[in-house]
């Protein structure tokens, strides 16, 4: 083969390559860039044309590298507010749950002062009905008596007799027997 018949080759394999990377740009969105021409004549410096491909691979790598670098930047920044929403909502929480048991503790030491205000409410109520009920069995006593003796002295509308004149003075003059002093022994 002579020098230009490669160069032909050369350059027929270019444009496939270009319309292979126009197809390719049409169904990626890759950076464009310029396929390097052949140049025109007998000889062809391949290491040139090598040249030129590493670059344009350098630059579509280093584009390719920028784009992974901002979206990593935006990822960390996203995470960096994920991480700052996270320990807000934390702290939201942790204040919610204070407040909460706060609220707990006042609600249960409400109960327990009412629970206490109605024992002792309770106990004062009985100990009135207690003093109540002693205030009426001794006024009961002391007018159950009474009433023995108005009924007595209703009878006294008839003359009484010499024997129910000696009764009444009698139990008048008699002590109510103290035996609170004594023992059980001396009581039997």
């Amino acid at each position: 083969m002579s020098d230009t018949e490669e160069v032909d080759q050369i350059e027929d394999e270019e444009e496939a390559y270009e319309e292979e990377v126009e197809e390719g740009e049409q169904d990626e969105e890759k950076p464009k860039f310029k396929v390097p021409k052949v140049p025109d004549g007998e000889k062809v410096d391949f290491d040139d044309l090598h040249k030129k491909r590493q670059n344009k691979d350098l630059i579509e790598l280093q584009g390719l590298i920028d784009v992974h670098f901002e979206n990593r930047k935006k990822e960390e920044e996203e995470l960096i507010a994920l991480k700052s929403r996270i320990e807000k909502r934390r702290s939201e929480r942790a204040e919610i749950q204070r407040v909460r048991t706060e609220k707990d503790k006042e609600r249960q030491a409400r109960r327990e002062e009412e629970r206490l205000k109605k024992e002792e409410m309770d106990q004062r109520r009985k100990a009135d009905d207690d003093a109540k009920k002693k205030s009426a069995l001794t006024n009961m006593g002391s007018s159950y008596s009474s009433s023995l003796q108005k009924a007595d002295t209703k009878r006294g509308g008839k003359k009484q007799t010499e024997r129910e004149k000696k009764k009444k003075i009698l139990a008048e003059r008699r002590k109510p027997l103290n035996i609170d002093h004594l023992n059980e022994d001396k009581l039997k």
